[in-house]
């Protein structure tokens, strides 16, 4: 999983939420975060729409011309209007979410996932984590 945001204070707080249950990257600006989107598998974004440079919106696109088959939700501190419905992300997020929010929506990202775009899942029963780079889940 990737966390976009360049407020440290937000990101620290995703992280803490979710890493118990998944391996969790962070990018603060969105050229930081399509750099990554190159070096890792991810399945699914956390992104800030309002970054520094290049936006959300505009990592938003790229992650999609780029063909990056990862799950996106959208964070924003404003509710989504009409601008979004074309915008091509799996999931929204109106700042400040709470835990249960964050990690439901996580959850609903990656049930919505499809195999062909992760790499191979390697899980033993008994065992509490999937192991795999983009994902470690309870």
């Amino acid at each position: 999983m990737l966390v976009v945001e360049d407020e440290t204070d937000i990101a620290d707080s995703y992280e803490l939420w979710l890493n118990n249950a998944y391996e969790v990257y962070r990018a603060e600006t969105g050229e930081v975060a399509l750099s990554k989107l190159d070096e890792l598998a991810v399945d699914v974004v956390l992104l800030d729409r309002m970054l520094p440079g290049v936006s959300g919106d505009e990592v938003l696109d790229e992650i999609r011309k780029q063909g990056y088959r990862c799950r996106v939700a959208m964070v924003s501190a404003v509710q989504p209007g009409i601008d979004v419905v074309e915008m091509g992300f799996d999931g929204y997020i109106t700042k400040p979410p709470d835990k249960e929010e964050l990690r439901e929506t996580v959850e609903r990202l990656l049930a919505r996932s499809t195999t062909s775009c992760r790499n191979t899942i390697h899980w033993s029963p008994g065992s509490q984590h999937y192991s795999q780079n983009s994902l470690m889940r309870s």
